[in-house]
């Protein structure tokens, strides 16, 4: 209940008044740019969650506000469900948006910036995060707070991109329910095509290839770990961002590379998301 509350909260704030893409790239890897100074970012996110025993619909809203040119502060909560399975895998909901069930809120500082040259930047950004609870898969049980902590360079340019980073994710825990640590990387590169590389008004679509792999250890639950639980993922797939103005649309879909899941758990067919965005 209270989650619902401060969605709806959330989006009735922003709503009225305004909603950059996701990291102004990827949507599923992690990502350097931050908003700039007094700069609001509101981004809605769609995820698809596709299994062998069926599927989830998970929603989010993301709201980002620039401190400084190189420091952002960001509210992630969720705004809607619908699970074709019990239980959702542990997961984020893309990098930089959070586990899908939670409330979190998180800082990305860019501590690392050089131009060599007009236009291209190699910058580097450390991202932390703190969340409330999340069901526990089919248990219906909630989990503790979560600690995120996350690191990415990379290179971008009027023509090109690329991303590397790596994370954590820990559940504190909560009633003698603890959820599996979540570690992961991310890889990133983009392009912009010529056709593309106009200035505003002009169209501007960039093309990403994304990977993530992640690997979760297993659930805990009164003492007793939980067998169906955690496990490897590797996963890779195209993703799309379109700029227009204070607008913004991104799409993309991650397909199992491998696939190494603890016990009986359902493998993954596909993970896909679309992010709507706007920023003042």
């Amino acid at each position: 209940m209270k989650k619902a509350v401060l969605a709806a909260a959330l989006v009735l704030a922003i709503v009225p008044r305004w909603a950059h893409a996701e990291g102004h790239g990827p949507i599923f890897g992690l990502a350097t740019p931050t908003l700039g100074q007094g700069q609001w970012s509101s981004d809605t996110g769609f995820m698809r969650v596709e299994t062998q025993a069926g599927g989830a619909w998970r929603a989010r809203e993301m709201l980002g506000y620039g401190i400084t040119e190189d420091l952002q502060v960001t509210l992630t909560a969720p705004i809607g469900d619908r699970d074709g399975v019990p239980g959702m895998a542990n997961t984020r909901g893309g990098a930089m948006m959070g586990a899908p069930d939670a409330v979190e809120a998180s800082m990305l500082w860019r501590f690392h910036r050089n131009a060599p040259a007009v236009g291209v930047r190699r910058e580097s950004s450390l991202l932390v995060g703190l969340a409330d609870g999340a069901e526990l898969g089919a248990s219906g049980m909630e989990t503790g707070p979560t600690l995120h902590a996350a690191v990415v360079t990379g290179f971008a340019s009027r023509t090109t991109y690329w991303w590397l980073g790596g994370g954590v994710q820990h559940d504190v825990g909560r009633d003698r329910v603890q959820q599996g640590d979540l570690t992961y990387a991310t890889a990133v590169f983009g392009w912009r095509p010529p056709v593309f590389r106009g200035d505003y008004p002009k169209p501007d679509w960039r093309l990403f290839v994304e990977a993530v792999a992640e690997h979760a250890e297993r659930d805990r639950m009164s003492g007793i770990t939980m067998e169906n639980s955690g496990g490897t993922r590797v996963l890779a797939g195209p993703s799309v961002l379109g700029l227009f103005g204070r607008w913004g649309v991104s799409a993309g879909v991650l397909l199992p590379v491998d696939e190494q899941l603890n016990g009986l758990q359902p493998d993954t067919d596909y993970r896909g998301k679309f992010v709507f965005t706007h920023w003042f």
